[in-house]
């Protein structure tokens, strides 16, 4: 070793750097092929660990390169740890060199996803690639820069390979501005984070880190981070949403340590990483379970079958499964509305009651069960690790529609409820990838568009062929999306795709605890919908159907039922006058305008309400048609009074338009204003309500006439 030292003097053109690795990747080696190099040896401060320091001149500039001792992790618990954690935390540098071994890159990188979320400028050194490529491994530099967002280059210490290119990149990258590295983390932590940055930006925060690197901190319990804001008046308020935030992370684990909980996290985001830019051209050791798993779960030709069969199947138990409590939910808001009526003697008050919130609110609580099957598989395939696997299983088939296979997640979660899915898109960096996956997730049919599907599924079709009507909706809905990404690639969102990271945590049993929060949670939501929101929709559609009300319809009607020969004849006058008030009431006016606009779907007045009611939520066309459809029919618990009466008064093509457009319009009025929120403008609300309104009118047009033809 060459101990003579040189004095690297302090000017415009000096280059400090931190050389970071795990123990034995060759940083020493690394840093003794530079051929100019002067090595000075010492002690760190207060211990007795080495400090080597190498001096070097290079082109126009002066380096001097400090050689951290090894560390697994950017922990302190030995001395040598310590020693690193406290000098890139605490001392002054330019710029990390983080060296990794090209033979066992997913190891290695549990230290580099740690370094991300550092405010300093980092340089990879795959160093060791000369031993990879003998040993057939193959990684793609290139691709991995582009999915951190950090600069990666191959380099040989042994064989003195890479190192100009390497110090021509800690240049280039020293004098370019600081490039935010993509480190993104599962659905949860990602929402944690969000959560924490917007706070830091409400009050204005003034830090040197960015805000998203805080929370990352925040979250992982950093003693220095605490220390920091601890007196600052905001830790007040944070300090709850930091609890809560633990809780929902260390749940999502199955753990209550939320190191380990980010170990998980890291060791995901690693093996994605691996899974995307590395190939193994020759034969290795023996498959692992979880490896084995994957040969047949993410197999190229096999996975998506696979996993068509695993959404046909959890379509077929909603169905079939869910059907079993309606009749008992059914007849106990007959029930209630049977026990209530006689105790009200004024008669708007009695159908206010019993009609309007009994009978809307149930028409909605009725599909309780049916969203709570649809919940429970999702989040069965969230917490197994599946849904990872499909969204890197389906990252190449959704290119060629200009999306990520990371869009899979906000798409799939659009299953259960549009407003988290518009939230997830977050873990997309990319301003127009995300814009794009917004306007997609109206495609996925949210969980509040399924009482309208089993609705009509169950009208028209007997119930074994009901469950692959409705798995047939939901594929066209997704298809449909896909095709409209397209669209949308080559027109609005035009540029080039920008590569992200497939998260592959390990398969693991499915925690109840989890299922049961994340279900518990999804259908308090949809629940206080229904008691809440849908029931003051529920309130105004009542009225605007029952006003004005005409006494001289009800005169000339009352001397008819009077006189009517048999029951047949009263019940026949009695839906008569029911039909005649409805028609000429605000809501009868209203749909009376629209119907030639909609006259070509094959659409009466009463659909057209039924749809536009549904702007405000899409559970409210169940209970609107309700209103509509069964005024005067006798209702029992044995009896389908709204299946049978939209089979009877709607024709079988008009079905299928009415579907088509429930699938594609706009969602509903909360969804639609989180959308705002996460596009970052109204305009885009608008821009969502147009195009989707004309994608669902052209559609359903089409679907009308086909039906037609074909039947």
């Amino acid at each position: 070793m060459n101990t003579e030292t040189k004095t690297c003097p302090i000017t415009a053109n000096h280059i400090k750097v931190a050389l970071v690795g795990q123990p034995n990747v060759g940083k020493s080696m690394l840093i003794n092929s530079v051929s100019n190099a002067h090595l000075h040896v010492g002690n760190f401060s207060g211990v007795t660990v080495d400090k080597t320091e190498v001096l070097f001149d290079y082109k126009e500039y002066h380096f001097t390169v400090v050689d951290l001792p090894g560390t697994y992790a950017f922990t302190d618990y030995t001395i040598e740890e310590r020693v690193t954690h406290d000098y890139l935390c605490a001392e002054d540098y330019d710029i990390i060199i983080n060296v990794v071994d090209s033979t066992n890159l997913e190891k290695n990188l549990q230290l580099t996803s740690e370094l991300l979320t550092m405010s300093k400028k980092i340089v990879i050194a795959l160093n060791m690639s000369d031993e990879a490529q003998k040993e057939g491994i193959e990684i793609d530099e290139k691709y991995m820069s582009e999915l951190l967002n950090v600069p990666c280059v191959k380099v040989s210490a042994a064989a003195k390979t890479g190192i100009e290119e390497l110090i021509d990149t800690v240049v280039k990258t020293y004098k370019e501005p600081k490039k935010e590295p993509k480190l993104i983390f599962s659905e949860a932590v990602e929402e944690e984070i969000a959560t924490i940055v917007s706070y830091l930006e409400k009050h204005k925060y003034e830090a040197v880190n960015s805000y998203r690197n805080i929370a990352i901190n925040l979250l992982k319990n950093n003693k220095k981070t605490y220390t920091k804001l601890h007196d600052n008046p905001i830790w007040t308020e944070l300090q709850p949403i930091l609890i809560e935030a633990s809780k929902h992370i260390e749940l999502h684990h199955n753990t209550d340590d939320i190191k380990e909980a980010f170990a998980e996290e890291y060791a995901a985001f690693n093996r994605g990483i691996v899974a995307e830019v590395v190939k193994q051209t020759k034969q290795v050791q023996k498959q692992t379970l979880t490896e084995k798993i994957d040969s047949i779960l993410i197999h190229p030709l096999f996975g998506i079958p696979i996993f068509l069969f695993f959404m046909w199947g959890l379509f077929q138990l909603t169905f079939t499964l869910g059907n079993i409590p309606m009749d008992w939910i059914d007849a106990f808001f007959t029930w209630l509305g049977d026990v209530i009526a006689p105790t009200i003697s004024n008669d708007d008050v009695r159908s206010l009651i019993v009609d309007g919130i009994i009978g809307g609110v149930g028409a909605v609580v009725l599909f309780t069960p049916n969203i709570i099957i649809l919940f429970i598989g999702i989040a069965l395939l969230e917490t197994t690790g599946y849904m990872s696997r499909v969204a890197f299983l389906l990252d190449g088939f959704f290119h060629k529609f200009g999306l990520h296979g990371q869009s899979f997640i906000p798409l799939v979660t659009g299953f259960g409820c549009s407003i988290p899915a518009y939230m997830s898109a977050r873990i997309l960096k990319n301003d127009r990838d995300r814009l794009l996956t917004l306007f997609i997730i109206g495609f996925m049919s949210c969980g509040a568009r399924l009482p309208v599907y089993v609705l009509f599924a169950g009208a028209f079709f007997a119930p074994e062929m009901a469950g692959n009507i409705l798995f047939m909706i939901y594929v066209s809905g997704a298809i449909l999306g896909l095709i409209a990404a397209k669209v949308l690639k080559m027109t609005a969102f035009k540029g080039v795709d920008e590569p992200f990271v497939m998260e592959m945590p390990k398969y693991r049993l499915p925690s109840f605890k989890l299922i049961w929060h994340t279900v518990l949670t999804q259908t308090i939501m949809y629940l206080k919908k229904a008691g809440t929101f849908i029931a003051g929709a529920a309130i105004l559609v009542w009225f605007l159907s029952n006003y004005p009300h005409s006494d001289t319809l009800d005169t000339y009607y009352e001397v008819k039922i009077e006189q009517a020969v048999d029951n047949e004849q009263k019940t026949m006058y009695e839906n008569e006058l029911a039909q005649k008030q409805l028609e000429q009431s605000y809501l009868g006016r209203i749909g009376k305008a629209t119907e030639p606009l909609f006259a070509p779907l094959g659409f009466d007045w009463k659909m057209n309400v039924a749809l536009q009611a549904g702007l405000a939520a899409k559970e409210v066309v169940v209970s609107t048609l309700g209103v509509l459809y069964s005024i005067g029919g006798d209702v029992d618990e044995h009896s389908q009074s709204l299946a049978d009466n939209i089979r009877q008064n709607i024709p079988f093509a008009s079905a299928v338009a009415f579907i088509v457009v429930v699938m594609v319009y706009l969602p509903c009025l909360a969804a639609t204003t989180v959308f705002a929120k996460e596009a970052g403008s109204w305009k885009y609300a608008v821009y969502l309500f147009f195009f989707t309104s004309i994608v669902a009118y052209v559609l359903a047009f089409s679907a009308y006439r086909i039906t037609l033809l074909l039947s």
